[in-house]
Order: C-alpha cells, then structure tokens, then sequence
C-alpha cells in the first residue's frame, strides 16, 4: 500500500518493484481498476497474446489498443506506426505517438489514420520496464530502488515512508510511456484488439450511460438525482 498519492507512476512502480524482487524473470501484466469490458474471454484472448508476443521479444512493452466506436474526447489515443514483420500474422505495430484527450475533428482524424483507445492494460517484462524508467526517469528510479534494498528487513516501512515523502508525482503515461515512446526503435508496441466493446468507467456520467446501455430485464435501474431505493426493472 502507498503512503501517499504520488499518482499512477508510483502507483505501477510500487507493487512492481516487490514483484521483481521474488521474481526477477517474470512477465506481469497491469489493468487499470476502473475499466468495463463486455467481451471479456475475446478481451483476454488479447492478453494472452501480448504475454506470447513479450516471451518472444522480451525487450519490449505491449499495450492494448482498443479499435474506437466513436470520436471519443476523453480517451487518450495510440497512433501506431510501422508494423512488427517478424510477429506476422499478428498486427502488432510499434507506438507511433501518444495522444491524450483530444478535440473531436482531431480524434475523427486519428481515427481515419488507425488510431486506437489506449486501455493502458499492458504487457511487459518486470526488469524491462524498470530498465526504461531508470533511463527516462533516474531519480523516480533511484528511490524505489531504495525500497527494493530494504524489502524483507525491520526497516522496510521506513525505507518506503521517506522515498514517498521525497517523490514528485509522476503520471505513468505521460511522464514515463510518452518519453519511452520517443526512442526509436521503440520499445513500446501496441496489439490492435477488435470486437470488443470496451469503456472507461473514469466518470459518473459514462458509467450511468453504460448501464443504461447493457441493462436487462432483471438488472437494477438506478437514478442517483432521484432520492430512494433502486428498482428492479
């Protein structure tokens, strides 16, 4: 558990470093909590691939690319680049560019040039992303690297307490991805993933739509700005 909200850098890095510590060769995978997925063997399907593609080449980071539904505003975007032959019949590619929120005429563009919703659900050797950030972010690195000396002895908790009270907040994806995504070749791939009806549940307003949307006979139809109990529909 972190002693304080660093934002989402720390928050992967955290968890990881204990992880590389017991299992220094291993293959982890990150979801975001707050995700809803309505296809959800098709959707680990995907996972699954992107944990075969990183077995292969173990140098790089795989992200899932959502195919969009619509223009939507406040996803960030994957803009893939040139296509990785040697995993072919797969369509992995390598990330291009970054793009978060943007303005409607630009994600119809994005689109059009086959940008895909970054899920942020990635794929990735333990000592491989923890290379990246000692490169991209050195002193972030330096201090769980601290933690990660002092795992398994009575100073732990301490070791832990000090690095947060030293640490600047550091958004993983734009502090950490964005700047890996500009080495060439990148490290970052991203893995195209179809017919899978995906959405983040960020905001109040996209969860109640959502739910409307999905809502059977049976569910339960909730309506926050009316006072009382839900009711079966």
């Amino acid at each position: 558990m972190q002693p304080q909200n660093r934002e989402t850098g720390p928050g992967v890095l955290l968890p990881l470093i204990y992880l590389s510590k017991r299992y220094p060769e291993s293959t982890v995978a990150v979801f975001p909590s707050d995700h809803f997925i309505v296809e959800e063997d098709l959707f680990m399907s995907h996972v699954e691939l992107g944990f075969r593609v990183v077995e292969w080449n173990p140098s790089r980071l795989v992200l899932l690319g959502v195919e969009p539904s619509e223009a939507e505003t406040e996803y960030g975007y994957i803009l893939p680049g040139q296509r990785a032959e040697n995993l072919y019949p797969l369509s992995v590619c390598e990330v291009s560019q970054f793009i978060e929120k943007p303005k409607r005429t630009s994600a119809r563009k994005l689109i059009l040039k086959g940008g895909l919703w970054n899920t942020m659900v990635m794929v990735f050797k333990a000592k491989t992303l923890l290379n990246l950030v000692r490169i991209v972010a050195p002193r972030l690195f330096s201090l769980f690297n601290l933690i990660r000396q002092a795992i398994g002895t009575t100073g732990e908790n301490d070791v832990v307490e000090q690095a947060y009270r030293n640490m600047q907040p550091v958004n993983f994806s734009r502090g950490a991805l964005k700047t890996v995504s500009l080495h060439r070749p990148s490290p970052l791939w991203v893995l195209p993933v179809r017919g899978v009806h995906w959405s983040d549940w960020g905001s109040e307003n996209r969860i109640i739509r959502e739910l409307q949307r999905y809502r059977a006979p049976g569910t339960i139809q909730w309506n926050p700005k009316k006072q009382g109990s839900p009711v079966e529909v």
